[in-house]
């Protein structure tokens, strides 16, 4: 692997405008700050996703938004990979995660797929899980709601108000990651806000 590959940074969510605030989106949302930040836009491609293209310290570095529905974000990722010549060492999946509150987040490479059903897609399709996952946090359902339910419901109003703060937390520490490398973005955001 060159030290000059791109890197793929795939949001994962449900497309559509119903689910655009929806906790299992967090991963859309993330990949959206960053792509604001960097004042990219994102382009519809005939992949299955929505792609925009930044630099980080002259690095290439695609953000995408796979528009399947999050159960079967890895038929869209792998295309994107293959499309892009992005070694699997250079993926990055955003995904939403019931074990953390909100609010936090953390960064590692590997591992199971923790009952999340699009980063299991995405393990299966690419048949390796040694690709870098940012986990935000958004809590457990309340007693009573199941986590079906609780997933596609919309932020509250006060996670909202919060929302700049952590999406830029989570900005930060992938561009960290491109530039510097995991070791030094887990630094950075693997603490609660």
């Amino acid at each position: 692997m060159t030290t000059d590959a791109p890197w793929l940074i795939a949001g994962l969510g449900n497309p559509g405008p119903w689910f655009r605030l929806t906790r299992h989106n967090a991963g859309f949302l993330t990949v959206d700050r960053l792509a604001e930040r960097h004042g990219a836009r994102f382009r519809r491609r005939g992949i299955g996703a929505v792609v925009a293209e930044i630099e980080v310290d002259g690095r290439r570095v695609l953000l995408a938004k796979p528009q399947w529905f999050i159960n079967l974000s890895g038929r869209p990722v792998a295309a994107l990979l293959r499309r892009y010549g992005v070694p699997v060492e250079h993926l990055v999946v955003v995904q939403d995660d019931l074990d953390f509150a909100y609010g936090t987040g953390k960064l590692k490479r590997g591992g199971g797929p923790g009952g999340h059903n699009g980063v299991r897609s995405v393990g299966e399709v690419l048949g390796t899980r040694d690709f870098v996952r940012l986990r935000f946090g958004i809590g457990r359902p309340p007693k009573g709601q199941s986590v079906g339910d609780y997933v596609l419901k919309k932020f509250s109003d006060e996670e909202l108000a919060a929302m700049p703060a952590v999406s830029d937390r989570c900005a930060d520490a992938l561009e960290t990651l491109v530039r510097l490398g995991l070791n030094r973005a887990q630094d950075a955001l693997n603490v609660s806000a």
